[in-house]
């Protein structure tokens, strides 16, 4: 059977004792594995890994074991992965036993609506079955909201967009990043902890791409106090100037197409639809300093700073920082 729309969080947090078997399927493997990873949690029980092939030669094994006393007396879950269609007499003998002591769980990946473990998953009342999908948009900020609450973290919404972006809306690597944030702030279910930007920012993801490219944004933004501070950070970061210079670039290349479709009449507001909701306010203020023509010409020196440095045997921060310096004149420059 298949669980509720949005019930299948409560369905492996709080397991029914009358399903003997777990489908969990679709193309999000990363989400079915969590999900078999939660109801093993839930179920305080010993992964027992049984291969599929093993299955495919004997179908009695999967009720042997799930009839099986654990040797030390504790509970176990039988786990099956990968798993299609040659399990499906072994999952057949399993719900026609007498009775069981385990449960099992297959992960699945996609099945197609014909498939025969499919069919039955979705059929039997001791079967719990569910496709996982790659969430996106709302769902993804969900997603990760519930991996928080479960962490014991309380975060915001926009938060919860950063880390599913830089995760890649992968459930797995949403779920690491936020028990590092988690073991940082000795957060639990018991010991709720906030998590702020500032956390995120020192051990996100998306950290050091973001600590690379912050001398060149400021640049770009014109604010030079700050950039000199930017620079002395670099400097004792060990940040070297080639990575800075190239997402410089980066930054430039992505200015230079919405830049145009402005000057050709469209608004900041619709040229700026596909960025992330962090970047936009950085944006806003960088298409508003700088025109098609004078990207063209930063591009250019910029182009020039990497060859410099890439020519010379020590990178040349000073090199660098002068180059930035003057690239922040050239944005408040009307």
């Amino acid at each position: 059977m298949k669980p509720a729309k949005g019930q299948i969080g409560s369905a492996v947090d709080r397991p029914d004792p009358s399903i003997r078997f777990y489908l969990f399927h679709g193309p999000d493997e990363a989400g079915s594995r969590a999900l078999a990873a939660r109801l093993l949690s839930a179920l305080g029980a010993e992964k027992v890994s049984i291969a599929a092939g093993t299955l495919k030669s004997d179908p009695a094994v999967l009720a042997d074991e799930a009839g099986a006393i654990s040797l030390f007396g504790g509970k176990r879950l039988l786990w099956i992965e990968p798993a299609g269609n040659e399990v499906v007499a072994a999952v057949e003998a399993l719900l026609a036993a007498p009775a069981t002591e385990s449960a099992a769980v297959a992960i699945a990946g996609a099945l197609a609506k014909t498939s025969a473990l499919l069919k039955l998953g979705e059929a039997h009342p001791a079967v719990l079955a569910h496709a996982s999908y790659v969430p996106e948009g709302r769902d993804a900020d969900r997603m990760v909201m519930e991996i928080a609450r479960r962490e014991g973290l309380r975060l915001r919404p926009t938060t919860a967009s950063r880390i599913a972006a830089a995760a890649g809306n992968d459930q797995a690597i949403a779920a690491q990043e936020i028990a590092k944030f988690a073991l940082f702030l000795g957060a639990s279910a018991e010991n709720p902890k906030d998590l702020e930007e500032e956390v995120v920012d020192l051990l996100g993801a998306d950290s050091s791409e973001s600590q690379v490219g912050r001398p060149g944004d400021t640049a770009l933004s014109g604010d030079v106090q700050r950039l000199a501070e930017e620079l002395e950070r670099m400097a004792g970061s060990g940040i070297e100037p080639i990575p800075a210079v190239r997402a410089l670039q980066r930054r430039l290349l992505q200015l230079a197409p919405l830049r145009a479709r402005m000057e050709a009449g469209q608004a900041p507001d619709a040229v700026m639809t596909s960025l992330f909701w962090r970047d936009k306010p950085l944006f806003q203020k960088l298409l508003s300093r700088w025109s098609s023509e004078r990207i063209a010409v930063a591009l250019d020196r910029v182009g020039r700073l990497e060859r410099q440095l890439m020519l010379n045997p020590v990178p040349d921060s000073a090199a660098f920082g002068e180059e930035l310096i003057q690239i922040a004149r050239a944005a408040n420059a009307r």
